[in-house]
């Protein structure tokens, strides 16, 4: 019986059929497979906000906070600061070292390959925004790629999930496909998922230990989502989603 024979029915199925490790079968070559740079950096925005270093000690109790996490919808009106962002952002992206060529992060990634770029839609960060911004690693800092609020933008392409617009900040994982297909053909989707799920639990954890709350998005419209960070949803699309902000108490 061939290897197609053996193939199930329907997308979803199939994916997880084809991309199997095998020992005398390697995954499917992924058409994006081909040398990309470990990071994507925008030449001319329309401005960069240098962010504050982050604070790498101190802070609560790491079991504590995994007990006391819980999901957020319900935002205030209050802003956050710079440097809440600034920490949000190291704890999910942040270099913490270089071996062998690699440049690390705080999160674990397929082969050390951080396909996922961070981007954000700014609603009420001070000193940042309102716009859509993307999150220049080695620097620390955001380049500014549009101008003017985007919150009910957001909420739109999201199904209307109103906390896109109300939470201070939305995170979106950008996934440069050919980044991690260089080495793992069409199993890097597997990879792409998997890192961005390592994302989006570290970005909660971190919420909660700024005394902030988040939710995590998979419920949006793919092309709505991808052009309002200017993708085209193919070699580069979103593929998951958070939202960030102060707690509104319930009433």
């Amino acid at each position: 019986m061939s290897h197609s024979d053996n193939r199930p029915a329907g997308i979803g199925p199939g994916f997880q059929f084809d991309t199997r490790h095998s020992p005398d079968r390697p995954p499917a070559p992924c058409p994006w497979a081909r040398p990309t740079p470990p990071f994507k950096q925008y030449d001319d925005p329309l401005a960069v906000v240098q962010l504050p270093e982050p604070r790498r000690t101190g802070g609560e109790p790491l079991w504590e906070l995994i007990a006391r996490r819980r999901t957020q919808r319900r935002f205030s009106a209050e802003p956050i600061s710079l440097q809440e962002l600034s920490q949000l952002l190291w704890a999910i992206q942040g270099v913490t070292g270089e071996t062998n060529g690699f440049i690390l992060r705080t999160v674990a990634s397929a082969g050390a390959l951080y396909p996922n770029d961070t981007y954000l839609v700014l609603n009420s960060v001070e000193g940042a925004g309102p716009g859509i911004a993307h999150y220049q690693v080695r620097e620390h800092s955001l380049a500014i790629l549009k101008e003017g609020p985007f919150g009910q933008a957001c909420v739109e392409a999201c199904f209307g999930q109103r906390f896109c617009g109300s939470a201070a900040v939305v995170f979106a994982w950008g996934a440069v496909v050919s980044r991690c297909a260089q080495k793992y053909g069409d199993r890097a989707y597997r990879y792409i998922h998997l890192d961005a799920g390592h994302i989006g639990g570290q970005l909660q954890l971190a919420a909660a230990a700024l005394g902030l709350g988040s939710v995590n998005i998979g419920a949006y419209m793919d092309e709505k989502v991808d052009a309002l960070f200017g993708l085209d949803g193919v070699e580069e699309t979103v593929v998951y989603l958070t939202a960030v902000g102060r707690r509104r108490p319930r009433g």
